[in-house]
């Protein structure tokens, strides 16, 4: 069999080189021991020297068809700071009949002593463990040892994985920047991948060969791609504050298998499908299909919906009623095996949870369907070539009185039509039983809102006395009664909150609408914040942002490359209301402010009016838009930049 993977990559030529090579385990250099910094990245704490890896898809001694994995890589430490580079976690695949391995664990330190000596310290096999994450996915973690400033570290392992259908993927670019990284793979022409490169950075290497009838097996022989793939002098990705996944915009190459050929029966079998294949095989799917059809769970649910008058009513009982009973296991999935099960046993995944939840409204005849996504931990989903396993998570979606409502169940606090953050990534694929399947925008339902008022009166003993309520809206609610709920009772989250409100003692509390989940959450508590020692002062100066002032810029970034995206647009609004002992009047206030983002994209907005020993502060800030292009970084920035300037100015009141 002479077929070549022509389509791996358009750019790559197919040239006839010497194959790449590992580099020797043990090398280093006198000048890379002596290194303090990192030339191309002076603010760098740790820096790659080199890395390789490489693929091979071959046949194993046992007679299995499988993918080794090898990677190896030296890392030069220059502070404290990157000592966390030391400690190495691995992951593996574990579950069923799938059963990946990790071995030839090697790694070492090497590091200048205190007389000026390089030495060299290996890693002990025996502190080399592994972990279990879940039912699927275990780990292997060690830690290198007698880590020092400017020592190096070096590592190396094999990963055995079971099948052909996980090709690793490689990550070019990384936190910490790298001198040179290189990835190699072998595969036989039997298998067809498709290779998507991501990122802004350029190969600074790129070449192929075919090596002859490099695979054989019970007669079977074929010739293989070998293609290597390099880069260098790549710099380090900063990860900052409201972000999807890294690797949406890291620069790396994914394969993904697009047909086989066994190669015994010469059967081809395509792998890579249409979204219409997709389709077929999920409504067919036991672990799918099967589990969402009309009246499947119609006994479970007849008497919740009882006396309901209409769909809406219908629809939030059932809602309520999944939420309540089956318990979520912190397990994604696109896949259940048995939602009558997950009902019974109270517990189950998100697939378990969610496709019952479609089962259930289906039951009781309101039409839904399931929405397949990946969360934003997991990444984008690659539309060219639509493959199933690139989903993570699967929810619901119905449609009552012409509104769409999108539906997760998996977390009792959630309202009814409220997705959490990590499920607003990008778009979902609708997957209906009687239709063909297409992609939705997941975007948030409400925004994250909430108002804090403080009136307080300012005492002769320099205290201040009053009331603090705060009504928390949307989003904000919901991660608000998230953090209530952690606690034991109220009573305790209210005692956590008062240790950590420095100068500030709540004396009275009430929590509103804690478990009503559609309705605003309020707070309301009466306090004494001490502010002044005592009031035997002629002039006094007093910050109006008693707490939650904004001291630090969240962008701090020369140049952001990849979005702002908070999922959702937000709105807060702080009111102050002081009133002054008898005697005392306001000297000098705080400039009113208004700031505009471009395109109505947000606004900061302060106002200050006094009137006799009574006055009021309040701000606003706010952001209209869930997502901000790099191009609107700046203006971001800036933005708080200014927000932080306004909120440290103080108001003078002097006395009479």
């Amino acid at each position: 069999m002479n077929k070549f993977i022509l389509n791996l990559l358009l750019f790559t030529s197919l040239v006839t080189v010497a194959q790449a090579q590992d580099f020797p385990y043990g090398s280093f250099t006198v000048a890379e021991t002596q290194l303090k910094t990192y030339q191309k990245d002076t603010s760098a704490h740790a820096f790659v020297i080199q890395e390789f890896g490489s693929t091979r898809l071959d046949i194993t001694n046992d007679d299995d068809i499988k993918l080794t994995f090898k990677y190896h890589v030296r890392i030069k430490i220059l502070d404290s700071k990157g000592f966390n580079k030391g400690t190495v976690s691995i992951p593996f695949y574990d579950a069923d009949n799938t059963h990946d391995e990790i071995t030839d664990i090697k790694g070492r330190t090497i590091y200048v002593d205190e007389s000026g000596g390089i030495k060299t310290t290996d890693l002990d096999k025996s502190k080399v463990y592994t972990t279990t994450q879940n039912k699927y996915w275990k780990e292997v973690k060690f830690a290198l040892p007698n880590l020092r400033n400017g020592c190096i570290i070096e590592y190396s392992y094999t990963k055995m994985i079971d099948g052909f259908y996980r090709f690793p993927s490689w990550q070019f670019q990384d936190d910490i920047p790298k001198m040179y990284s290189e990835y190699e793979v072998h595969i036989p022409a039997f298998w067809v991948y498709n290779a998507l490169i991501r990122g802004p950075l350029k190969l600074t290497k790129s070449k192929a060969d075919v090596e002859k009838e490099c695979f054989s097996s019970h007669g079977s022989k074929c010739d293989c791609s070998f293609l290597s793939y390099g880069m260098a002098d790549i710099p380090a990705f900063i990860e900052e504050d409201y972000m999807t996944s890294p690797k949406n915009f890291l620069s790396a190459i994914y394969f993904n298998l697009q047909e086989y050929t066994n190669p015994y029966t010469g059967v081809k079998n395509k792998v890579t499908k249409e979204w219409k294949d997709i389709d077929y095989g999920l409504k067919h799917a036991e672990y799918f299909g099967s589990q969402i059809k009309k009246d499947l769970l119609k006994q479970y649910i007849a008497p919740v919906i009882a006396g309901k008058a209409t769909t809406l009513d219908k629809a939030s009982a059932i809602y309520s009623y999944i939420q309540k009973n089956i318990k979520w296991n912190e397990i994604y999935s696109r896949g259940s095996d048995g939602v009558k099960k997950a009902l019974d046993n109270h517990t189950g995944d998100v697939a378990d949870i969610n496709l019952a939840l479609v089962a259930a409204l289906n039951s009781a005849g309101i039409k839904t369907d399931a929405v397949l996504l990946s969360t934003r931990p997991n990444g984008l989903v690659n539309r060219l070539y639509p493959v199933e396993n690139e989903f993570n998570y699967v929810i619901a979606k119905t449609t009552i009185d012409n509104v769409d409502y999108l539906l997760d169940a998996t977390d009792p606090m959630l309202p009814f039509g409220m997705l959490p953050l990590k499920c607003l990534n990008d778009q979902g694929r609708v997957i209906s039983l009687d239709k063909p399947s297409y992609w939705i925008d997941l975007v948030a339902s409400q925004k994250k809102a909430y108002t804090t008022n403080l009136d307080v009166t300012l005492k002769p003993d320099g205290k201040l006395r009053g009331i603090i309520s705060t009504y928390s809206n949307g989003y904000e609610a919901y991660e608000k009664r998230k953090a209530i709920k952690k606690f034991n009772s109220v009573d305790e989250y209210v005692e956590n909150l008062d240790e950590k409100l420095v100068k500030l003692k709540i004396l009275k509390s009430n929590i509103m609408n804690l478990d009503s989940l559609d309705k605003p959450l309020g707070e309301q508590y009466e306090v004494e914040i001490d502010i002044f020692d005592n009031l035997n002062h002629n002039r006094l100066s007093f910050n109006p942002i008693i707490f939650d002032r904004y001291v630090t810029n969240p962008f701090k970034l020369e140049e952001r490359t990849y979005p702002v995206d908070w999922g959702m647009p937000s709105s807060s609004r702080y009111i102050l209301t002081m009133h002054l002992p008898d005697g005392y009047s306001v000297e000098s206030a705080t400039q009113n402010a208004a700031i505009s983002l471009p395109n109505q994209g947000g606004k900061f907005l302060t106002e200050f009016s006094g009137e006799g020993n009574t006055f009021t502060y309040s701000n606003v800030i706010q952001f209209t838009k869930s997502v901000y292009a790099p191009e609107e970084y700046p203006y971001l920035k800036e933005l708080y930049n200014k927000i932080i300037a306004s909120e440290k100015a103080e108001i003078v009141f002097r006395k009479k």
